[in-house]
């Protein structure tokens, strides 16, 4: 076993485990890379570590000085910087939609992050626009922004791409659903320039329609981080498929994932039958513990997609 000094070193390497029963084409083999396994339990500890190491390196940030890092996130982003920002001496003030889920708002407690609720229905751009308002009021203020951070794409260049290319060598296809575009912007850039011909899949919601976790583009608010010339195809799945692909997950392979896990699996196999043969790399942002409340493993189908649409589960 690993020895490490600190709790953020565990940040990264995440394992790649192979869920080929999803597959409807045998030849098509599916790997699914864990990010639940970070310390904070999703894909956004890597960017919430990059985001406040460029911040200190360009001086925004001063390590142990108690400045108030300002962020919109409707949660694993927050509770990643949350772990961050308590091991490098900076206090976090969280702008959070009102209808998030009690595990989102319990975390980001336990870390000690301080919560500042925007309109839920307003959802994540409204989360967003609250943000902006309270830094453009007080300047003593470091939003680091997510949503427009070169480090959030940067994040996943340096580690999440590199991880993926020495585990499966061999891949053809890299899916991820859309929401900051961080992971498929990082993680694109790297494989196009290691694997030319490598296809990058982009998952959405329909417009209007929310997938947990996901967004469409055309719902408003595009990420300044967004380069659309880095996707091959972008797939629609719908809240239904999400949730069904996340109970697949667990009876078929083992694997507990939070819900925008399956809806990136839906968007894996969809691509899958569209294949003769190859290798398809599926990232799950984060494991399913955050999700408890949702009933998706438990529940009447029907009843856990009504209640996805009034609370926000990511």
């Amino acid at each position: 076993m690993a020895r490490l000094d600190s709790i953020l070193d565990l940040i990264g390497n995440t394992p790649l485990v192979g869920v080929h029963a999803l597959s409807p084409n045998p030849e098509v083999r599916i790997w699914a890379k864990l990010e639940g396994q970070n310390p904070g339990g999703s894909s956004k500890d890597r960017i919430a570590r990059t985001m406040v190491e460029l911040a200190e390196r360009d001086g925004l940030l001063r390590p142990g000085s108690g400045q108030i890092i300002l962020e919109p996130s409707s949660g694993n982003t927050g509770i990643g910087l949350a772990l961050v920002a308590k091991m490098r001496g900076y206090r976090l003030r969280v702008v959070l939609p009102e209808n998030v889920s009690i595990e989102r708002r319990q975390l980001l407690d336990i870390f000690g992050a301080e919560v500042v609720l925007s309109p839920g229905e307003e959802g994540s751009n409204g989360a967003i626009r609250r943000a902006e308002k309270l830094a453009a009021d007080d300047a003593d203020l470091v939003m680091l922004f997510q949503y427009g951070n070169p480090a959030n794409p940067l994040a996943h260049y340096t580690t999440t791409g590199p991880e993926i290319l020495a585990d499966c060598p061999e891949i053809d296809v890299f899916c991820a659903g859309l929401g900051t575009s961080g992971t498929l912007m990082g993680v694109g850039r790297y494989l196009r320039e290691h694997k030319p011909d490598v296809k990058i899949l982009a998952v959405e919601p329909p417009v209007g329609e929310l997938v947990q976790g996901l967004r469409n583009l055309d719902d408003g608010f595009v990420p300044p981080i967004f380069d659309p010339s880095l996707l091959n195809r972008k797939t629609i799945v719908r809240p239904r498929e999400s949730i069904e692909w996340t109970r697949r997950l667990l009876t078929d392979c083992g694997v507990f994932a939070g819900i925008s896990s399956g809806a990136a699996v839906a968007g894996a196999v969809k691509f899958a039958e569209t294949m003769d043969a190859g290798s398809i790399v599926v990232l799950l942002p984060d494991g399913g513990w955050k999700y408890l409340s949702s009933g998706a493993w438990t529940d009447d189908i029907d009843i856990v997609e009504e209640r996805a649409q009034r609370i926000n589960y990511w």
